[in-house]
């Protein structure tokens, strides 16, 4: 094992082995601003160690990588902006609540909606390195070298600049499971169970994005003929690793730790989870109230849809409390028109809408 792989491996055999139990979390990265590394001033304190939030053999590879850290860091954000939008209309909606645990408290509890976090974390960060990698912005990696896909037409070109799923998905896996690879917990304890849940679930994330990485082509020709193809590996629309996770959530396997040490279904009914699958150990609170210790944020306040028999009805969204009426002053576009040439102008509306919220 030579190069970047055995740097890795290096990083993470020299990290500590005693349990992180802060609340800070690689997530931080995505609300504090990274400076490039061409912006690092010679002989000012390494970067590494002004970053909050990563674990021993996390700030190894940072040493390592250092400008990697801007796109774990767009790779976070991402996927926050992704979970909230997954969540926006539950009583849980993946709100933020500070710079350094980012999540809050809530994310102790290992239920399915961490079980989502954690995913959607892990498969920004291969989605924000795959996309680096093709854009030359990082120096270990460049173009996807993905084989050419047997099934594609012999007359096609095989040779376009991919996005490196595959540097993306190894970087990603060192990364973001160094937290939980350096703990040491005893055999068959909540801890341990906790630990394996996470490690499941960023495994999930990080193949989401690598089973929805498809071949994308571009048609070369006179006037638009197509008559020749350049084909290339392309990332989904991070939307679609999303709605696949969001798929995973709601299927997600209720586990427990045995005294080997190994995560069991709780109900043995069910097919054991593969490794595309999200995981939980903990039951979800309701969310309803506001509860400090558990870091519920509560649901009062939040907008409810009064004719909706869904989760964001008011029924369910304010946890049978009622809710408040209130009027609001939409101001919208309208009435555009072209004019040539060429803008176009648009009047503004305005609406009164009566809208709630929980009590």
């Amino acid at each position: 094992m030579t190069g970047p792989r055995a740097a890795l491996a290096a990083a993470l055999l020299c990290s500590c082995t005693s349990p992180v139990a802060d609340a800070n979390s690689w997530w931080s990265l995505a609300m504090n601003p990274i400076q490039r590394p061409e912006m690092y001033i010679i002989g000012a304190q390494p970067v590494c160690s002004q970053l909050p939030g990563l674990s021993p053999g996390q700030r190894k590879l940072c040493q390592l990588y250092q400008e990697h850290m801007v796109f774990i860091g767009e790779g976070a954000r991402s996927a926050i902006k992704e979970c909230q939008y997954q969540f926006r209309q539950r009583r849980w909606n993946c709100s933020t609540v500070d710079n350094t645990s980012v999540f809050g408290r809530v994310m102790k509890i290992g239920s399915r909606e961490t079980a989502f976090t954690y995913a959607v974390s892990a498969a920004g960060v291969v989605n924000a390195i795959s996309r680096a990698c093709r854009e030359g912005e990082l120096s270990s990696c460049g173009c996807s070298r993905t084989a050419r896909p047997k099934d594609l037409p012999r007359d096609w070109l095989w040779g376009g600049c991919g996005d490196n799923v595959e540097y993306g998905y190894r970087f990603a896996k060192e990364f973001v499971d160094a937290k939980e690879r350096e703990k040491n917990y005893v055999r068959g304890s909540e801890e341990q169970a906790r630990m394996l849940m996470n490690l499941q679930n960023n495994e999930a994330g990080r193949r989401a994005v690598y089973k929805l990485a498809d071949v994308a082509c571009k048609c070369h020709g006179v006037s638009g003929s197509c008559s020749l193809k350049t084909c290339w590996l392309q990332l989904a629309d991070f939307r679609k690793v999303g709605d696949l996770l969001k798929e995973k959530y709601d299927s997600a396997a209720a586990m427990r730790i045995s005294r080997k040490g190994k995560l069991e279904l709780v109900n043995n009914r069910f097919n054991m989870p593969t490794q595309e699958d999200l995981v939980y150990v903990d039951p979800s609170p309701d969310y309803c109230l506001r509860n400090e210790t558990t870091g519920s944020l509560g649901t009062q306040g939040r907008l409810c849809n009064k004719t909706s028999e869904g989760m964001d009805g008011c029924e369910l969204m304010c946890c049978g409390r009622g809710y408040d009426q209130f009027k609001s002053v939409q101001v919208e576009r309208c009435h555009c028109k072209f004019h040539w040439c060429c803008y176009v102008k648009c009047k503004k509306c305005t609406e009164i809408v009566d809208q709630y919220v929980c009590k």
